[in-house]
């Protein structure tokens, strides 16, 4: 099977660099969007995520002709669905008693409709939308049967799961290894064809469910671990003790990684995969549904811990929020428990002026501003929710000019250190007990010796 064009549906963090990196590799890409202003900024030769060298790439894609942009499908060798997969806002599910969020998934029925007048005899679909076990073969299938043409006979069928880090995404797309899950071992094997373009890690050939389910066990062992890093910080905060202390103590042990708490889990993968687990199996997916609810639950615990540094009523109250998006150095926004947070604060009437270095524009629901000193510039207390570079970067020295705040409230221990006091700051940490605070470090101990 030889593929010379390629039409990638969904043109967002994944569909877009899929669609360049084909491109650039020489095979002739028709990207496709529903969203007209996508468009018009791709056409004009801009993009509209943050992603290291895919500017770049992209530029040189277009000038070699081979990427072109329309809102809807064309005739293709191969046609990839990258469109999202989130839950459910309003809706939920509940099967004895027990309730869980719920996949939608009109963008990839949609997108799979949109193929079907299109396909032809020994063509491929990818469906790389992170989905629910069994969406491949119970969903995708037939509706490009539709067409009249057998999956797995006269068209190829696979599920292949992005796996790539914001931030990395070109490099990963080409170095990581790549699954392919196919209907059949047929389908399997064009798609190892169509990624081998590029694709220099290995590529494993397995089913479609398979992979389905590879991709959701990865981003839920990933959230199961997170959930435990956080109610170690809830518990901390109980026994007076300093959870950042006690994982890098008990992380010396050369089998215990324990990763960082912080104000929850965000992101289109983690915070949103696992429940397609716990939606497909509720009576079976019990720890998984439990690790969700304690990530979901992280933006009160951080509110509560304002909280207490603050005193009960937030109405009123000025607080810069440093950082919207869901990870460190990042413009990605969707479900980030950041943003969970700011709109807690708004909630309880606080005053809050927020500052995401990588998207200055915010959120249109959020009072944000362009610059720093903006955001600090009134205010007396100020909220660190993620850590980005530049943030994690400021010392006592640099914020004391621009702001008369004397309270600072880390969530992802940012800014450890005694040498905020002596600039007139109160430093709380999320993870860090009252008590701890109080006696232990208040005599200057400095570990064992």
């Amino acid at each position: 099977m030889n593929f010379q064009t390629v039409c990638v549906i969904g043109l967002g963090y994944i569909g877009l660099p899929t669609a360049t990196t084909f491109a650039a590799y020489g095979l002739r890409v028709l990207g496709v969007d529903i969203n007209h202003s996508i468009l018009d900024t791709l056409r004009n030769g801009e993009i509209h995520i943050q992603e290291p060298g895919l500017r770049k790439a992209f530029r040189a894609a277009l000038e070699t002709g081979r990427l072109t942009f329309s809102e809807q499908p064309a005739l293709a060798d191969a046609f990839i669905i990258a469109v999202p997969t989130p839950f459910y806002e309003d809706e939920y599910g509940e099967v004895n008693g027990i309730r869980f969020k719920k996949a939608d998934l009109r963008a990839v029925i949609a997108a799979a409709e949109a193929i079907v007048p299109y396909l032809r005899k020994g063509n491929l679909v990818i469906l790389e939308s992170t989905s629910p076990p069994r969406t491949t073969v119970d969903v995708v299938r037939p509706i490009l049967e539709r067409s009249g043409l057998k999956v797995g006979r006269d068209v190829y069928l696979a599920y292949s799961p992005e796996r790539v880090l914001p931030g990395r995404i070109l490099q990963e797309l080409i170095e990581n290894p790549r699954v392919i899950g196919g209907v059949n071992p047929e389908s399997a094997q064009a798609g190892r064809n169509l990624y081998s373009v590029f694709v220099k890690g290995q590529i494993v050939l397995t089913d479609a469910t398979t992979a389905e389910m590879v991709k959701l066990m990865e981003n839920t062992y990933r959230d199961v671990n997170i959930a435990i890093a956080n109610e170690f910080a809830r518990l901390a905060e109980r026994f007076g003790v300093d959870v950042w202390e006690a994982i890098s103590i008990a992380n010396l042990h050369p089998r215990v990684k324990i990763l960082s708490p912080g104000p929850g889990v965000g992101g289109h993968c983690i915070s949103v995969d696992p429940w397609f687990f716990v939606e497909a199996a509720p009576d079976l997916a019990l720890l998984i549904r439990q690790a969700r609810q304690v990530n979901d639950g992280q933006p009160h615990f951080v509110l509560e811990l304002v909280k207490r540094v603050l005193g009960p009523a937030l109405a009123g109250r000025r607080i810069a929020v440093l950082g919207l998006a869901y990870k460190p150095d990042v413009d990605d926004l969707r479900e980030s428990p950041a943003v969970e947070v700011a709109r807690r604060l708004l909630r309880e009437g606080a005053q809050i002026k927020a500052f995401e270095p990588f998207k200055p524009e915010g959120l249109p629901d959020l009072p944000c501003v362009p610059e720093l000193r903006q955001a600090v510039q009134d205010a007396e207390a100020i909220l660190l929710l993620v850590r980005h570079a530049s943030l994690q970067a400021l010392t006592p020295e640099r914020l004391r000019p621009l702001t008369p705040a004397t309270v600072l409230i880390d969530t992802v221990n940012g800014w450890a250190g005694r040498e905020w006091e002596r600039h007139g700051f109160a430093l709380y940490r999320l993870g860090v007990g009252s008590q701890r605070e109080e006696t232990f470090e208040a005599q200057g101990a400095s570990g064992a010796g």
